[in-house]
């Protein structure tokens, strides 16, 4: 079910960003997630397109929430988070769901988003030679048409295997004005990212040239490291990474629990830093992000 807003949006050619849900329900504490949720939207907005939060009210999957909606997602305990494979169960069980990045791109591209604002990627864990745990963010990159504005992918990740699956599957990365693939909670993941753009304008650009050359097929990952000042603390970071590793292993703690455990982890260490950084993260990438789909509806 689309959100009349956002239909009328869509049907117009107007432009909509699509925002995911897990963040409001699995990724940000309570009472903070509700009024965050409310700020995404708003900054989306400001940027001068429609925002489309998307998620799974009462076995419906719902492309753009009312505030009702919103806040069940927020609010509720029985909200499942959904990836793309989890969608029918849920809907089929009249449940409430949160959708990742991948669920997320999924139903928006089913109605014409293009543009998709998250906070960090999903991507390929650390132990993943042992384990192949990989997120299915990146499949559904490799197979939806859209363009998502993200701060990297989080540091518990392995950010080379990352890159390099990204590559593997035919997703480019662009850095919205940074040499450097961010890493979330840094600025500088420590690796190199192959194409750097200054603008809304040029990335629009670039999807413009993607639609012409056929290889829209695939997901555009365009990463936006938060200011120096801005990030958190990296000495801090590494020995709360280490901390929280452990903290993990020690709990039993595995598979899609990982990053949940340790955004909570950082959340309650680092004496409320990772959780500022984690919301001027998702509100600079839906400025962004609605700065970039009105930029693409516009005539070059």
């Amino acid at each position: 079910m689309t959100h009349p807003e956002v239909a009328d949006a869509l049907a117009a050619g107007h432009a909509v960003v699509a925002l995911e849900s897990t963040i409001i329900s699995h990724g940000l504490p309570r009472p903070d997630n509700l009024r965050v949720a409310r700020e995404i939207e708003a900054a989306v907005r400001a940027a001068g397109a429609v925002p489309a939060t998307i998620a799974v009210v009462a076995g419906v999957a719902r492309i753009g929430l009312d505030d009702t909606a919103l806040e069940q997602i927020a609010c509720n305990d029985d909200v499942s988070k959904v990836s793309t494979r989890d969608l029918a169960v849920v809907a089929a069980r009249g449940g409430h769901g949160a959708t990742t990045v991948a669920a997320t791109a999924h139903l928006a591209t089913q109605v014409g988003i293009d543009v998709f604002a998250t906070g960090g990627l999903g991507g390929v864990h650390r132990e993943a030679r042992d384990t192949w745990d990989e997120s299915a963010d990146l499949l559904a990159l490799s197979s939806l048409p859209i363009t998502v504005v993200c701060a990297g992918v989080k540091s518990i990740l392995d950010v080379a295997a990352t890159l390099e699956r990204l590559e593997t599957l035919g997703v480019a990365v662009l850095g919205f004005r940074t040499d450097d693939f961010p890493g979330f909670y840094l600025r500088d993941s420590g690796y190199r990212l192959d194409w750097r753009v200054e603008s809304a304008a040029e990335i629009a650009a670039v999807m413009r040239a993607r639609e012409a050359l056929g290889t829209a097929r695939r997901g555009l990952v365009v990463a936006n490291p938060l200011p120096e000042n801005e990030q958190l603390d990296p000495g801090l970071h590494e020995r709360l990474l280490v901390a929280g590793l452990a903290a993990a292993a020690g709990a039993g703690i595995s598979g899609k629990d990982v990053t949940p455990f340790l955004l909570e982890f950082f959340h309650r260490e680092s004496g409320g830093s990772s959780l500022a950084a984690n919301i001027r993260i998702i509100l600079l990438n839906a400025e962004l992000a609605g700065t970039i789909a009105v930029a693409a509806g516009q005539s070059p």
